[in-house]
C-alpha cells in the first residue's frame, strides 16, 4: 500500500508538512531559548543566570515529586470508583511533561513547566490541551464524545399526535400501550 492512500477505516492523511514543520519549529525553539539565556547573562551575569536555572530545575524537582503524588492518588481513586480518569490522566501527563521542561535549561522551557505544574495553573493547561486535542480530532473525523455507562436508554417511539385523553390517564395496557405525553428537552 502506498503511503498516499488511506488504510481502510482511517481518514486520508493531508500531507508530509507535519514532520518538518516540527522540525523547524524545535530548532526555532532552541535558538529562541539560547538568545533569551544570553540576553540574560548579560543583564544579570553568567552567575546569577546559571543560578536561575538551578533553582529551575530543584523547584521542577520538587514540585513533579509533590503533584505527582497528588496526581496519582486522584488517578488510583477514580479507578477505584469506577470513574473514567480523564482529568486525573491529563494532569499525570501535564505534570509528566512540566517536569521534563523545567529540567530542560530554558527560560520558556521554565516558565510552560511551571504552567504545566502549578494547581492553581494546570487547569488551564488541560482545557488548552483539550481544545487542541478535540480540534485535532475532529479534523481527523474522530468523534470527541464517549458513551456514558450511568444513562438508563429506555425504547420507545414518538408519535406526532398524542392520544384521547381517556386512553392516556388510565396507563391500562389492556388496550395497548402505556403512552407518557411530554416533551423532549436538549440536553446540552
Amino acid at each position: 500500500m502506498s503511503a498516499t492512500s488511506p488504510q481502510p477505516g482511517y481518514p486520508a492523511r493531508s500531507g508530509g508538512w507535519v514532520l518538518p514543520a516540527t522540525l523547524v519549529g524545535l530548532i526555532a525553539f532552541g535558538v529562541l531559548e539560547i538568545w533569551l539565556l544570553t540576553q540574560l547573562a548579560q543583564a544579570v551575569g553568567i552567575g546569577w543566570t546559571i543560578l536561575i536555572l538551578v533553582a529551575g530545575t530543584v523547584l521542577g524537582a520538587v514540585l513533579v515529586r509533590h503533584e505527582g503524588r497528588r496526581a496519582w492518588k486522584a488517578l488510583n481513586a477514580s479507578f477505584a470508583n469506577g470513574k473514567l480518569p480523564t482529568g486525573e490522566l491529563a494532569d499525570t501527563a501535564l505534570i509528566l511533561v512540566g517536569g521534563v521542561l523545567l529540567v530542560v535549561p530554558g527560560v520558556i522551557s521554565d516558565v510552560i513547566g511551571l504552567l504545566f505544574l502549578l494547581p492553581f495553573t494546570r487547569p488551564l493547561a488541560r482545557k488548552v490541551l483539550a481544545f487542541f486535542i478535540a480540534r485535532r480530532m475532529n479534523k481527523l473525523g474522530l468523534s470527541t464524545t464517549y458513551a456514558r455507562r450511568d444513562v438508563t436508554v429506555i425504547s420507545g417511539e414518538t408519535v406526532d399526535e398524542p392520544p384521547d385523553r381517556e386512553r392516556r390517564d388510565t396507563g391500562s395496557s389492556a388496550s395497548g400501550p402505556i403512552i407518557i405525553a411530554g416533551e423532549i428537552e436538549d440536553g446540552k
